[in-house]
C-alpha cells in the first residue's frame, strides 16, 4: 500500500503560485491535483481519495477559511489534513480561525520549499498508516466473525462458550490491536519528528548565520526573520509530536506548583474568557516537584482549555494540589514513593463512558468539526507519563470532568535558577579547535559555519571512524561536537572510543531523541536539535571551564612530595 501515490490537492486562484507548488511538491513523487477555485476544488474532493489540501486564504467567490469550513462539513473530509498558506493573514487571530476551521498547519509566504515538502511528507504518512490500520482492522475482524461461525457450526451445543468465548477474543484482539495502533503511531510520529528536527537543524543554522550577514539590509532581514519564525513554528510541532510519542526532551527542574499556577492564573482568565471562573486550592507545605516547568504549564493550558470547550455557557475550573504516597502495587503504572497530585475539575458536561475511554486515544475528539486536533490530552498523557508519573480522568455525562496528573516529587531541594544572558563567543578571547561529527553533510556544514563565526577552528567529518583517525593524528583538538543516530559508529560508542584516546578530551551529544535507543546514558552533556547558535557558544564555554577547573586541581607528583 506504500507503494500506491496519493492525491495532494493544491488551491489557489493564481496559475503561478499553482506550478510554483507543483515544483516544490515534485520530489514527494505524489500525484499533484490543481484547482483554481473553490467550486473545482469541492468537485475535485468528490471525485477523488486526498491525502493533503494546501488552501491558498485570499481568493474570490469563497476564500480559504470558508472553503475549510464546507470541507469538514462533509463528513468524508473529517480527517482530511488542511493546510493554510498565505501571505496577508498572518495575525494570531487570523490562525486561530484557520485551526477553527480545521487546519492542521499554517504555512507563512515566502514558502520554504523543504519546509512544505516535509509539512506535507508527515501528514503522507500518517494518511498512509491510517488507511494500512484500516485494513489490518478490517481482516483481524473478518478473521474473528469466520472462527465464530465456524465454532458454531462444528457444535451448538456448545454455543453459550463459543459465545462468550468469541466476546473473550474480540475484546483481546481489540485490545492488542489498539495497544499496536498506539505504538505504530508513536513510533512513526517520534521518528518523523526526529527527522525533521534535523531538516530544521540545518535550515535554522543557516538562517540564523545569514541574518547576522545582512544585519544591515531591514528588508531582507524581515524576510529572514519571518522564515526563522517559521522554522521555530516548526520546531514547536515536532515537540507536540514527540510529546504523544514520549521522546520529547524534557528539562525536569524542581518545581512549586502552587507557585506555577498562581503565575499562569491571569494568563489562563484571558485565555478561557469573562464567562469562566478559575478557582485555585493548595495544600500548605507540598513538596516539590521533578518535572520540566514548560511541558507542565502547556499541560495545564490543554487542560484549562479543554474544559472551557465542555462548558459553552459558563462554568468554573478548579485548579488544586494535595500530597499522595503510592504503594509498590498501585495500579497507576507508576513507582513506590511520594507524589502531588495535581487536579483540575470543570463544572462542564462530562463524558459517557465509552468517550471516556478513548479520551486519551490521539487524534480522537468530541468536539465540533474543525474545532479539535485530538492530540491536547494524548500530549499530557505522554508527559505525564515520561515524566515518571500518571494521569487519571473522572467524569460523568452533567456532572462534570475531573483530570489528575500525579507528579513525582523531587529528590532535593528547590533547584538554582539559571542564570540569564547569553554566552560569550569564546572564554576570554580563547579559540578551541572543534571537532564536528555528523553524518549529514548540511548539518555539519552549518554546525561548522556556527563554530567559526564564534571564533574558532572547526574541523568536520561525516563518521566516527573518521573521527578517530583525526584525533589520532591531531593533538590540537580541544572539543568535540558529535551527532549521536549514525551509521556503523552512534555518538555514544564514538564517545567510549575518544574516552580511551583522550580521557580528558570534552565532548558534547547533539541530538533530537530524549531517550537514547536501548536506554543507553553515556553521561555526555546533552544539546538538543535544533539549536541555537547562543546554546552551542554557552554549552562549548561551560565544557571548556569544567576541563579547566578540573585540570587546575591536579597536584603534579614532585610538588605533592614536597608538600
Amino acid at each position: 500500500m506504500n507503494d500506491k501515490k496519493v492525491n495532494i490537492l493544491v488551491v489557489d486562484d493564481q496559475p503561478a503560485k499553482l506550478l510554483s507548488y507543483e515544483v516544490m511538491l515534485k520530489d514527494l513523487d505524489e500525484n499533484l491535483i490543481k484547482a483554481n477555485s473553490a467550486n473545482e476544488a469541492l468537485e475535485q474532493l468528490l471525485k477523488n481519495d486526498v491525502a493533503v489540501v494546501l488552501i491558498d486564504v485570499c481568493m474570490p467567490d469563497l476564500d480559504g477559511f470558508e472553503l475549510a469550513s464546507m470541507i469538514r462539513d462533509h463528513p468524508r473530509f473529517e480527517r482530511t489534513a488542511l493546510i493554510f498558506v498565505s501571505a496577508i493573514h498572518m495575525t494570531d487571530l487570523d490562525r486561530v480561525r484557520g485551526y477553527e476551521c480545521g487546519a492542521v498547519d499554517y504555512v507563512p509566504v515566502p514558502v520554504v520549499p523543504a519546509l512544505l515538502q516535509a509539512k506535507v511528507r508527515v501528514f503522507i504518512e500518517l494518511y498512509r498508516k491510517s488507511r494500512e490500520l484500516e485494513q489490518l482492522n478490517n481482516q483481524l475482524e473478518n478473521r474473528v466473525l469466520e472462527r465464530t461461525a465456524e465454532l458454531e457450526r462444528i457444535n451448538a451445543d456448545l454455543e453459550q462458550r463459543v459465545e462468550e468465548r468469541t466476546r473473550e477474543r474480540q475484546a483481546a484482539f481489540a485490545q492488542i490491536h489498539e495497544m499496536q495502533k498506539m505504538e505504530s503511531l508513536g513510533k512513526l510520529t517520534g521518528g518523523v519528528a526526529h527527522d525533521f528536527n534535523n531538516l530544521l537543524m540545518a535550515v535554522l543554522t543557516n538562517l540564523h548565520l545569514l541574518r547576522k550577514r545582512l544585519a544591515t539590509d531591514p528588508k531582507l532581514t524581515r524576510l529572514i526573520d519571518g522564515a526563522i519564525e517559521g522554522a521555530e513554528r516548526g520546531a514547536t510541532l515536532t515537540k507536540r509530536m514527540l510529546a504523544f510519542a514520549r521522546r520529547q526532551e524534557l528539562k525536569p527542574e524542581t518545581v512549586n506548583t502552587s507557585d506555577l499556577v498562581e503565575g499562569m492564573t491571569e494568563m489562563l482568565r484571558r485565555s478561557l474568557g469573562p464567562s469562566i471562573e478559575i478557582d485555585t486550592e493548595f495544600r500548605a507545605n507540598l513538596a516539590p516537584v521533578s518535572v520540566d516547568p514548560n511541558q507542565l504549564e502547556l499541560a495545564l493550558l490543554n487542560l484549562a482549555l479543554n474544559a472551557r470547550d465542555a462548558m459553552p455557557l459558563g462554568g468554573k475550573i478548579t485548579v488544586s494540589a494535595r500530597p499522595e504516597t503510592v504503594a509498590a502495587d498501585n495500579g497507576r503504572g507508576v513507582d513506590a514513593g511520594h507524589y502531588v497530585c495535581l487536579a483540575v475539575v470543570d463544572t462542564g458536561t462530562g463524558m459517557d463512558e465509552t468517550t471516556l475511554k478513548r479520551a486519551t486515544e490521539p487524534f480522537f475528539t468530541t468536539k465540533g468539526v474543525g474545532k479539535g486536533t485530538g492530540l491536547g490530552l494524548s500530549m499530557v498523557h505522554g508527559f505525564t507519563a515520561q515524566s515518571g508519573g500518571a494521569m487519571e480522568i473522572r467524569s460523568q455525562l452533567g456532572c462534570g470532568t475531573t483530570v489528575e496528573l500525579w507528579l513525582p516529587t523531587a529528590s532535593h531541594g528547590a533547584a538554582e535558577a539559571p542564570v540569564a544572558g547569553s554566552a560569550p563567543a569564546t572564554m576570554g578571547g580563547r579559540s578551541y579547535r572543534v571537532l564536528i561529527v555528523d553524518d549529514d553533510a548540511l548539518i555539519a556544514e552549518g554546525t561548522a559555519a556556527i563554530v567559526e563565526d564564534l571564533g574558532h577552528t572547526p574541523v568536520q567529518v561525516l563518521s566516527g571512524l573518521s573521527a578517530l583517525d583525526v584525533l589520532r593524528v591531531d593533538a590540537d583538538i580541544d572539543i568535540v561536537v558529535t551527532d549521536h543516530a549514525m551509521p556503523t559508529m552512534t555518538g555514544t560508542e564514538l564517545a567510549r572510543q575518544i574516552r580511551q584516546l583522550r580521557p580528558d578530551l570534552p565532548i558534547i551529544l547533539a541530538t533530537g531523541y530524549a531517550e537514547l535507543p536501548n536506554g543507553e546514558d553515556p553521561g555526555l552533556p546533552r544539546l538538543g536539535k535544533p539549536y541555537k547558535p547562543e546554546e552551542l557558544a554557552a554549552c562549548i564555554e561551560a565544557q571548556m571551564k569544567a576541563k579547566d577547573k578540573s585540570a587546575s586541581n591536579v597536584v603534579p607528583i614532585d610538588k605533592a612530595r614536597r608538600a
